[in-house]
């Protein structure tokens, strides 16, 4: 069963009533001229039954490329973060197993919820979290955008959160959710800001974000894996906030924010004189150029979902992380 998060769904109106909604947003001027202004207009980003055929859309498109290990089938269905990732991960899984996934179990989501922002101009999108068949108890949250009318809905981020931790969303009377604007200075962080900041935290630490496994845990593992003897280890973290990877941020009931931001990672690995670098496994391989002696460097993408607070409440907490290598270089 969809349906709206807190809320059973309702039958309400469809695509063509939308747009008819946009259409009412008219200028009449006193020499009776009418100028439309559609892309002012502060509509839902989709109607719920646009926004689970969206859903189902790209869950089949997923399936059908996990069981081939062809990018080219859901490629037209992601972007952003997740197409850096998912591309990877099937170009690894295709160059070692040519004739598909052996292993392959398809994706079923179900108590799926959908949170739908109204808002003015593009782009829009939508969240939708589900409970799936992989991953243990942990939530499948989505998020899908597209900048015009005529596009086909891509998922632009994908994290897995644990049970509980979805926040509850503003809504209007009609449980329509309400986007936050990335330049809001009314938060902890503004949400353009979050992917420079993270990254800085995670080179130097601060007070900007609350510890956990996706901060200070992580910062941690990193400190243990430098001072492995013969193996010198270097991060390197860019943030990456334009374009396709521009942050997204919806209402909290609490007045802060659920925010979808994505960085850039590079971890270079450098073997003392006289060894080599330890052999990858067959993934990273498969998406190395260059042959692995002295070095190895590893390029890779996260995708972050944060609930930032309001300015002076608290820091941000990083609820879930997940990165992807995408490519690697051998010296």
């Amino acid at each position: 069963m969809t349906r709206e998060r807190g809320r059973r769904l309702p039958r309400r109106r469809d695509r063509n009533a939308l747009i008819a909604a946009s259409l009412t947003a008219l200028s009449l001027t006193a020499s009776g001229c009418v100028v439309v202004h559609g892309e002012r207009a502060v509509l839902p980003a989709a109607t719920r039954a646009e926004a689970a055929t969206a859903l189902t859309a790209f869950t089949d498109a997923y399936n059908k490329a996990d069981k081939t290990y062809d990018s080219s089938v859901d490629a037209p269905y992601v972007t952003g973060a997740l197409a850096d990732i998912d591309s990877a991960r099937l170009t690894a899984g295709h160059v070692n197993s040519p004739s598909g996934n052996t292993h392959h179990t398809p994706l079923t989501l179900t108590d799926v919820h959908l949170t739908i922002p109204k808002k003015a101009g593009w782009p829009r999108w939508f969240v939708a979290d589900a409970k799936g068949n992989k991953g243990g108890d942990f939530r499948w949250v989505l998020v899908f955008t597209r900048g015009d009318l005529g596009e086909r809905w891509q998922v632009a981020h994908l994290t897995l959160m644990a049970p509980g931790t979805v926040p509850e969303f503003t809504t209007d009377k009609d449980g329509w959710a309400e986007a936050v604007p990335a330049d809001s200075a009314q938060l902890a962080v503004r949400p353009d800001e979050l992917s420079r900041r993270y990254t800085a935290y995670l080179k130097s630490g601060g007070k900007d974000f609350a510890d956990s496994p996706n901060t200070s845990g992580l910062r941690a593992e990193r400190r243990k894996a430098a001072e492995r003897p013969g193996l010198v280890r270097q991060f390197i973290d860019e943030p990456l906030g334009h374009g396709d990877y521009a942050p997204l941020a919806l209402r909290t009931k609490d007045g802060g924010a659920l925010v979808f931001f994505t960085t850039h990672h590079y971890q270079k690995q450098t073997a003392a004189a006289g060894t080599s670098v330890p052999v990858p496994d067959k993934d990273v391989l498969a998406l190395t150029k260059g042959e692995v002696k002295q070095s190895l460097m590893l390029e890779s993408i996260a995708d972050q979902a944060a609930l930032d607070p309001p300015a002076g409440r608290g820091p941000v907490q990083v609820l879930a992380r997940l990165q992807g290598l995408t490519a690697a270089q051998g010296g």
